[in-house]
């Protein structure tokens, strides 16, 4: 049999496929999806998930819950059996006739409900608060210079919106208006400084949208988030007397001499691309992305069409090579984790306040009382509404779940706590308009993110088209003839937010509040729509749980929302001091004599590397320093060391040694006596714990002694020396070179992208080194006399040699054999001549698998 699938109107009939393809392609299909879902969820291994039921049902019954998804929360009910009989019956009905395939059987087509892009007015489907037809409103009204009329099509805007609505939870809630409006003044300025951009990152954005996005905010005294990708430093200064010359590639006119184009908000993913010390430094908020909502259990993914030159240097990776940010952080598995890189960044720069990006799923409120005891200032809650400028469909759809669930929970959670007082809540998912910023208040939130809106402000089309790199207006596109269609005007930003916060303004007086802080938390002024009849169910329950009143227990205390934001919390060690304070500051020097470190003096260096950097962007060159250390070193030692550093330490360090490592020169060796009997052997003991230089963007690293798991993940740019490693080695990197010594663990090189590495084996055993390796990533080659590997390797061991005394490095250099080396190479380096495995051409290991 045939399948033949019926053809369009005026269109030719596809070739026929026969049935047994048909079968295999749908199974395979089935499975991508399936694969795709549990890829998301981080499930490798399915026997330990069976019956785990780690998701949530959003939109169904309870009777249906009970029957097919027994003990999987579903907070908000909706749709029952019979509800659910009643919407099938409708796709049938709807679907449309398409003949008769070859057995005569007739053949019906399901219609276009619009589930991916908007339909046109007028023809049905889903709506979306997000169609080009809003976009279109919206410009109209950032467009129009006539004050007045802005306001009146700003208003048109809105009422499209509230018209086609509900598009979420609180578009069920309505206020609870004041019987008198409140007389007051409200600031404008003081709304507009409680917005925030979304996590945007340069790259997924043009350069264009991305700096007058951040100049728009810098104008409002809000803050734009840089998202994951790093941040040229020439966006740390005023434009100034520079336009037509580094700013020439912005077309905006209203852009002036004091415009800014920094972000204040800069992000630390998964990917860790960019992340420098002198970014970091430069920070007002520092943004640890935990998860994103709109696509939660997957890391951000920058197809390599979006990786030009320019990108690929700002990120210190390839061009044209696909960026994927793994979906867990390597240095965060737990709470405690997450404690410690929010030391880190405190350490690096202590006026930055931390921020945490959650999702909302079921129980955040837990986590969030964790977050907050771990040491941040904010904690941002994200919906499902979202993923803007590369997020595929295919991550996005039927994920995540609506930011209400999460914030009331939250929010709620932290009072009843105690620990509110403590930090910052923001939310964001689908913001748009005033009522939806004063409800999200009343809920709970203090802060407020937007995200495609604000991409729509400044020029989207919502063509979603993101992630093809085709963007028709230049927004979300590295293609420099798309990218000249950029209007890039910051005023069209600041008169979209200056008009949502007008209407915050008169909604707040209307409820009979003289501010947007006296909002936070009043849940008591929302109350259910009059009405809830919606198209598919009446079944919704929206009261206990997004209007759950908080429970008087033992530490509830009324929460009061501050008028400024908390200067950022100290860190959390004994007194506030960390060890970098007896020689960062004025007048302080550095002994020439060697520190004693125990394994509680974390992020050594961290502190001393961000002074220098914000010393260096204020005062130019800085004098370079020289550390040597003893000891036991705590977790992060040098963390983001900067070049002007070089450290020694004479002894071992715990994890996440050389973290973001930013140019330092670092070298670490057990003492020298150790040695001295003939029965210790260096190579044989492991040194530095797990995760080292993840992330590291520069420098020079030497280590006489073994590793833990994960050495050099997402390493990008440093040379680094290591005499054994864990599994894992090499992971995500995309820059660098790392030369081991000694054995590794199972899957080197899973996810590298860029960058080579070298592995001994004194074996000459191919195929043992091909079992080690991520062979869908890498491809192995045995090193040659002679070429410029050989050469790479000979200069590596010496400079390990001098920086360690290494005895293994002395024995190698003396007795050196290239082809007692492996090269590990990703495709992206395989023809490059300074990589060659020999002097004339480049030959690949047979690998017998």
């Amino acid at each position: 049999t045939q399948l033949t699938p019926p053809p369009a109107e005026g269109k030719k009939a596809k070739a026929a496929v026969e049935s047994n393809v048909g079968i295999e392609n749908a199974r395979n299909a089935l499975k991508a999806g399936v694969l795709k879902i549990m890829s998301k969820i981080g499930i490798s291994t399915l026997s330990s998930y069976h019956g785990a039921q780690i998701f949530e049902c959003i939109g169904l019954h309870p009777e249906v819950v009970d029957v097919a998804f027994k003990g999987t929360a579903s907070r908000v009910g909706g749709l029952d059996f019979s509800e659910l009989q009643k919407e099938t019956a409708s796709l049938v009905k709807d679907s449309a006739y398409g003949g008769l395939d070859a057995d005569d059987v007739k053949v019906f087509k399901l219609s276009n409900y619009g589930f991916i892009n908007a339909l046109q007015k007028g023809r049905g489907g889903e709506e979306h608060a997000n169609s080009p037809r809003v976009a279109k409103l919206l410009h109209a009204s950032v467009r129009e210079d006539d004050p007045v009329e802005r306001k009146n099509k700003y208003n048109d805007f809105v009422k499209e919106l509230t018209e086609t609505a509900p598009f979420g939870l609180r578009d069920l809630l309505q206020f609870k208006w004041a019987e008198t409006p409140a007389d007051a003044d409200i600031s404008l300025r003081e709304i507009t400084e409680r917005f925030v951009t979304g996590g945007m990152s340069l790259g997924a954005l043009s350069r264009e949208t991305h700096e007058s996005l951040a100049m728009a905010m810098n104008r409002l005294g809000a803050a734009s988030n840089s998202g994951e990708g790093g941040e040229d430093k020439v966006r740390n200064d005023q434009v100034g007397e520079n336009r037509d010359t580094t700013w020439k590639h912005l077309r905006g006119k209203s852009i002036v001499k004091e415009d800014i184009a920094q972000s204040q908000i800069r992000q630390v993913a998964s990917g860790r691309f960019g992340v420098t010390a002198p970014y970091l430094a430069a920070a007002a908020q520092i943004e640890i992305k935990v998860a994103q909502g709109a696509k939660p259990g997957e890391g951000g993914q920058l197809p390599g069409q979006k990786v030009d030159s320019y990108i690929a240097s700002v990120r210190a990776a390839t061009e044209g090579v696909t960026l994927i940010s793994p979906p867990p952080h390597h240095d965060i598995y737990s709470i405690e984790d997450l404690a410690q890189l929010i030391f880190d960044l405190k350490a690096i720069n202590p006026k930055a306040r931390i921020s945490v990006k959650l999702v909302s799923i079921i129980g955040i409120g837990t986590v969030a009382c964790g977050v907050a005891k771990a040491g941040a200032d904010v904690i941002q809650i994200s919906g499902h509404d979202g993923g803007s400028g590369a997020a595929a469909i295919s991550s996005i759809k039927h994920a995540g779940a609506p930011v209400e669930l999460g914030l009331a929970e939250s929010h709620t959670t932290l009072v009843e706590n105690g620990l509110r007082d403590l930090v910052t809540v923001r939310a964001d998912g689908g913001v748009r308009t005033g009522a939806d910023v004063v409800k999200l208040a009343l809920l709970g939130a203090e802060e407020f993110g937007f995200g495609t809106v604000a991409m729509v402000a400044a020029g989207c089309v919502m063509a979603r088209v993101c992630h093809t790199n085709n963007c028709p207006v230049g927004v979300a596109t590295q293609k420099e003839k798309l990218r000249a269609r950029v209007r890039g005007e910051p005023e069209d930003v600041t008169r979209y937010f200056e008009s949502v916060a007008e209407e915050t303004a008169d909604i707040l007086k209307k409820l009979g509040l003289k501010s947007l802080r006296e909002a936070v938390g009043r849940i008591d002024l929302l109350e259910l729509l009059d009405d809830l009849s919606l198209s598919k169910t009446t079944r919704f329950d929206v009261a206990t749980t997004v209007l759950k009143p908080i429970e008087k227990g033992l530490f509830t205390q009324d929460f009061v929302a501050p008028a400024e934001p908390a200067p950022s919390r100290a860190l959390l060690c004994p007194a506030g001091i960390h060890f970098d304070d007896q020689y960062v500051g004025e007048g302080k020097t550095i002994s020439k004599e060697p520190y004693y470190l125990v394994n509680t003096d974390r992020a050594v260096g961290t502190r001393l590397a961000g002074d220098i950097a914000r010393r260096q962007r204020a005062e130019g060159k800085i004098q370079p320093v020289e550390l040597k250390y003893t000891g036991a070193a705590g977790q992060s030692f040098m963390a983001f060391a900067v070049s002007e550093m070089k450290v020694s330490l004479e002894g071992d360090a715990n994890d996440y040694v050389c973290k973001g490592l930013s140019g330092a020169h670092v070298s670490i060796f057990p003492p020298r006596e150790a040695e001295a009997n003939g029965v210790f052997e260096a190579k044989n003991s492991v040194i530095i714990g797990n995760t080292c230089l993840y992330g590291a963007t520069s420098g020079k690293f030497f280590a006489a002694g073994q590793s833990g798991d994960r050495f050099g993940v997402r390493n990008s740019g440093v040379q680094a020396v290591i005499e054994g490693a864990g599994d894992h080695c090499c992971e995500y990197m995309t820059n660098g070179v790392v030369l081991v010594l000694g054995p590794t663990g199972i899957n080197v090189g899973s996810g590298m992208t860029g960058g080579v590495a070298y592995l001994y084996d004194p074996s000459v055993n191919d195929d043992m080194i091909a079992g080690r390796l991520k062979l869908t990533n890498v491809k192995p080659r045995r090193v040659q006399d002679g070429s410029p590997a050989a050469d790479t390797i000979q200069r590596l061991l010496r400079e390990h040699h001098e920086a360690t005394a290494s005895k293994h490095a002395k024995h190698l250099l003396e007795n050196f054999d290239a082809s007692h080396f492996c090269q590990v190479v990703p495709p992206s380096e395989e023809d490059k001549p300074h990589h060659a495995v020999v002097a004339d051409s480049v030959e690949e290991m047979a690998v017998s698998r």
